[in-house]
């Protein structure tokens, strides 16, 4: 297996990716995935170590950094912008379809944790995505309008949008409007915020078992009011006939709403449950991680090679 640097554009803006291409590639285009990463991580991160095991196992993949974050163009720096990222998908497939190594025809969609949710609206959208897989669905969204869990006091998202508006009012007073911080000091308020989910976040993003300096750990304010009009489950029933296969951690307190993204599929839905793992146990336990990807590589390998 080797790994590129490579880029592409997406929407005006220019995107950093790594292209992982199998030892075994020959002279016969190959199925590829393009592989997004979790909210505010990085190609670094999870999606690369997916993007990695999937090209062992004969799948060219490319794992990119969203728009405005990691290595990728965008400003200001460390927005999320839902319709964006939906982009950044379909402008890979695009890329992807230009290489000699890929065939064009056999292209999936791999999506971890917020890119699950936005590849399952970019496969809805865009015909040559031909099958989508997700680890840890889950959507920006809805996580900061209902919580992780699902139960989050609807006063939290109209504090959170009150800030916004605060901030679009200062920026355009010629101000600085700061950002929002996601992580607290320390595991110890990680868990006073979050629960256990909390801490493993903390522990993945903060500390050396997953920290990325360019992994910034926090979004602009905007980022909250698009989230406000966005539904990325929307589309979610125009992807049948077509294929989606999610993995989720048995502990996973986010499972509600892979859970509801398989309720509105159309087509071939599965949800494989990955026994002991919780979300983030997704991101980087090789334990829970090398049966996802035997399971994500068997499925892509079927789905991929099947007419829709």
């Amino acid at each position: 297996m080797t790994r590129t640097t490579v880029s592409f554009d997406s929407a005006g803006i220019e995107i950093a990716a790594h292209l992982y291409v199998p030892d075994q590639a020959g002279s016969d285009p190959s199925p590829a995935l393009v592989v997004g990463h979790p909210g505010t991580g990085v190609k670094e991160q999870a999606s690369g170590t997916y993007a990695q095991l999937m090209a062992e196992r004969g799948f060219v993949a490319l794992a990119f950094d969203a728009a405005y974050q990691g290595e990728s163009g965008g400003v200001p720096r460390g927005l999320e912008d839902p319709a964006q990222r939906v982009e950044d998908f379909k402008a890979a497939v695009s890329y992807l379809s230009t290489r000699a190594e890929v065939d064009a025809n056999r292209i999936g969609l791999l999506g971890v944790c917020a890119s699950g949710g936005y590849s399952l609206a970019a496969t809805a959208g865009d015909h040559r995505v031909k099958a989508v897989g997700t680890v840890c669905t889950a959507e920006p969204a809805r996580q900061f309008r209902f919580g992780a869990d699902g139960t989050q006091n609807p006063a939290v998202f109209q504090n959170l949008l009150a800030a916004a508006a605060r901030a679009r009012t200062t920026a355009a007073l010629g101000q600085d409007p700061g950002t929002m911080t996601m992580f607290p000091q320390t595991a110890e308020q990680a868990g006073e915020l979050g629960g256990q989910h909390g801490i493993e976040g903390f522990e993945y993003y903060c500390t050396s078992r997953g920290e990325h300096e360019r992994s910034a750990k926090f979004l602009t304010w905007d980022s909250i009011d698009k989230m406000a009009s966005s539904d990325v489950f929307y589309a979610i029933p125009l992807i049948g006939p077509r294929p989606i296969l999610q993995i989720i951690g048995e502990r996973a307190v986010t499972a509600w709403m892979g859970i509801e993204a398989h309720k509105r599929a159309t087509g071939p839905s599965e949800i494989h449950w990955i026994g002991g793992a919780s979300h983030v146990d997704l991101y980087d336990k090789l334990e829970y991680i090398v049966p996802a990807v035997d399971k994500l590589a068997q499925f892509f390998t079927t789905a991929l090679t099947t007419i829709w």
